[in-house]
């Protein structure tokens, strides 16, 4: 076929009546001529079609439109492997937007007579592109018996590994059957990692045979860099994690043993890439960790390694003195990873490392004072460590800003460093009160200290309490200064005064002066106008932020006047709003909290509340607001209990399922649903699936421990 004929029609096709990621289709005619001909726009032409057709993996009703020219495009010979990868990519995608299910991979099947023709294309290149995305069709009529055929004759490795994946994506049981001949070490490494493949997507039983093959393949990264399966980019890594998803003893103990391995091999890149599969086994089991630190503690100086001790925390204890050797070494940078890590491992062993060291060991510090550190268990207090605190933040108050010139900021730098050495006072709470004096001098610069002060200060005598006092009034315009001041003292003057001029600022600094006011209570009840203005100013809420200031504002007049009726009508409102649009799921079940403190009063949004327990992201918050709102009598607790155990079994909010099932009590459990709570609490699958690497682990403890206190209940 000749580029004319693979063109023809295209100028003439109604464009302008479908529509792309960007609008109308119009360009399309003039992206895909400049592509097919292959000038020098053409990859630029190339890269918008992907933007416009398959935008971030959406495809459009242009995408239909568009299939039958990619394929005659192919066929002619020009740029064919380049337009073979678009068209898989249309087929691929489940994400459809303004087009029928389906309509755009049946687009891409109508072609398979020109795209079954190009997997005997006399360039291997072609023909691994061609089984790519004639595997995507998922067409068994007429696709499968082509690749079956070619997979027979084919002899370039890269090919044949191709097809057989494809093969595997078509027909599970015959490619596996096909792969068990493959696995032997005569056959090329590309073809028998992919019969791996074949037979895990089969389900098929791990055999010493898959185990001896996948070691034999290490490192694995490089079989598959010319492959097209996304999903097999992370060989090793993509194998444990489909051994732990099958959640049965046999294949855990099947994934674990071959990172155990991995491991222990001489090679720094196989254990480079088994350290990678090894961080996801752990996010992924809980018995993971036991089975892998034996093996993994050795390899603390590496970075990968470190990384990994340090999110298993205090259950990598048996790796503490080969971190403790690393961090005391003389090498800032290998020794602040070390120690970062044993700050998380054994943070009493680390703390004079860090005290010999501070300001030279700046990721050991944000491990025990910064982003990693765990909420739930404060550094350890210890003098050596208290006093090079207290020497460094004093320096810091004697310092000139390194910010902009005359400004008086601070560096990104300096200002992670002050906020660390605060952070760590704040926690060791009144065992740090002899640090007051440098707190209250590093204050003028540096507000949050005021935090530090209140925490250090609880068991002030007259004197000192005064000292800090004056301090904190020096710079109590600053709505957190105040908030110190008052909870040191008392004193709700400059409190009142600070947050009625946050409230006249943006959506930020109003939710912050609400907040201010609802903690008040009846005595902020002179900024009930301040506050109704505001609330006023943001009344289009079409922003998650500006409805997250409502709810603060309606929240503080409620807290103040007690008057229910001036705050539903808000609150409903934001429950509307929030109906059927993703990014404000969170808005929603923070409604649904607020709700929940105004008790009886907040009845009238019952029936609200009730449509929101379908939505696993809103369903806890809404299921403790109807409990505290709902007449008790007429719930359905046991389809409370479903909607807190589904959000908890989806991950969508598991502290709030936590909560919702601690409040409902194991009474409300069928016995269905109380075995399912059961292998929440006790089964091998992690819980906590997102969020910040470092918490995850940590995260998923807390949650067992949750879920455990309510099974604890029925005993």
């Amino acid at each position: 076929m000749d580029l004319r004929t693979a063109l023809a029609g295209l100028d003439a096709h109604p464009w302008a009546t479908v529509n792309h990621a960007y609008g109308p289709a119009e360009d399309l005619p003039g992206l895909l001529r400049a592509f097919a001909e292959g000038g020098e726009d053409a990859e630029e032409a190339l890269d918008e079609l992907y933007g416009s057709i398959v935008h971030q993996g959406t495809v459009y009703p242009a995408s239909v439109d568009a299939a039958p020219y990619l394929a005659r495009v192919a066929a002619s010979g020009r740029r064919s492997a380049d337009a073979l990868r678009l068209l898989g990519c249309l087929a691929k995608s489940e994400d459809e937007y303004g087009v029928e299910p389906g309509a755009v991979r049946a687009a891409v099947a109508a072609q398979l007579p020109l795209l079954i023709a190009l997997l005997a294309d006399a360039d291997a290149t072609v023909r691994q592109a061609a089984g790519w995305t004639v595997g995507h069709t998922r067409d068994t009529g007429t696709a499968l018996p082509a690749v079956r055929a070619r997979l027979a004759t084919e002899t370039d490795p890269a090919v044949r590994a191709e097809l057989l994946t494809v093969y595997s994506r078509l027909d599970r049981t015959g490619a596996a059957d096909e792969a068990r001949t493959l696995l032997g070490p005569d056959t090329p490494a590309q073809l028998r990692l992919a019969a791996v493949f074949a037979a895990l997507d089969a389900d098929e039983p791990w055999l010493a045979a898959h185990h001896d093959t996948v070691l034999g393949l290490l490192p694995a990264r490089e079989t598959v860099r010319s492959g097209y399966a996304d999903e097999h980019r992370e060989p090793l890594r993509t194998i444990v994690g489909v051994l732990l998803g099958r959640g049965t003893g046999a294949a855990r103990e099947s994934a674990l043993a071959l990172l155990d391995a991995a491991l222990r091999d001489e090679r720094p890149e196989v254990r480079a890439e088994a350290l990678w599969a090894a961080d996801r086994a752990c996010m992924l089991s809980r018995s993971a960790p036991q089975r892998l630190i034996p093996a993994i503690a050795p390899l603390a100086a590496d970075w990968a390694a470190a990384q990994l001790l340090a999110k298993l925390g205090p259950a990598a204890a048996d790796a503490a003195p080969v971190l403790a050797e690393l961090a005391a070494q003389p090498d800032d940078e290998a020794a602040d990873q070390a120690l970062a890590a044993l700050v998380l491992v054994a943070p009493r062993a680390a703390a004079p490392l860090l005290a010999r060291a501070l300001g030279r060991r700046p990721r050991a510090m944000q491990s025990a004072a910064g982003s990693y550190a765990p909420a739930d268990a404060p550094f350890p207090f210890d003098p050596e460590l208290f006093a090079a605190v207290r020497a460094r933040l004093a320096a810091k108050a004697l310092e000139r800003p390194t910010g902009c010139e005359g400004c008086g900021c601070s560096t990104t730098e300096d200002h992670n460093d002050t906020a660390g050495l605060v952070h760590l006072l704040r926690q060791w709470g009144p065992q740090a009160v002899e640090a007051l004096p440098e707190l209250c001098a590093v204050l003028p610069r540096f507000q949050y200290a005021a935090t530090a002060i209140t925490a250090v200060a609880t068991d002030l005598g007259p004197e000192q309490r005064e000292q800090a006092a004056t301090a904190l009034r020096a710079d109590a315009g600053k709505l957190l200064v105040a908030r110190a001041l008052h909870e040191l003292t008392g004193e709700a003057g400059p409190l009142l005064a600070a947050a009625e001029a946050a409230l006249a600022t943006g959506v930020r600094g109003a939710a912050e002066g609400a907040d201010a006011a609802a903690d008040l209570g009846p005595a902020a009840a002179r900024l009930t106008p301040a506050l109704r203005e505001a609330l006023g100013r943001t009344a289009e809420r079409d922003t998650t932020p500006q409805t997250d200031t409502d709810l603060a504002l309606a929240l503080g007049l409620w807290r103040i006047t007690g008057e229910a009726a001036e705050v539903l009508p808000v609150l409903a409102s934001v429950l509307d709003n929030s109906r059927g649009r993703q990014w404000f799921h969170r808005t929603a079940a923070r409604a649904a909290r607020e709700i929940a403190a105004l008790g009886p009063a907040g009845r009238p949004l019952a029936a609200r509340l009730h449509t929101l327990l379908d939505d696993p992201a809103q369903a806890p918050s809404a299921v403790l607001a109807l409990l505290a709102v709902a007449d008790l009598a007429g719930l359905d607790h046991a389809r409370l209990a479903e909607a807190a155990l589904h959000s908890a079994e989806t991950h969508a909010d598991l502290r709030g399922a936590c909560a919702a099932l601690r409040a409902l009590g194991t009474s409300a459990l069928t016995p269905q649903q109380h075995d399912r709570l059961t292998a929440l609490a006790t089964g091998d699958r992690r819980l906590a699936v997102s969020g910040s690497d470092h918490a995850m682990i940590r995260e998923d403890e807390h949650l067992r421990t949750a879920l455990a206190s309510v099974l604890d209940q029925a005993d």
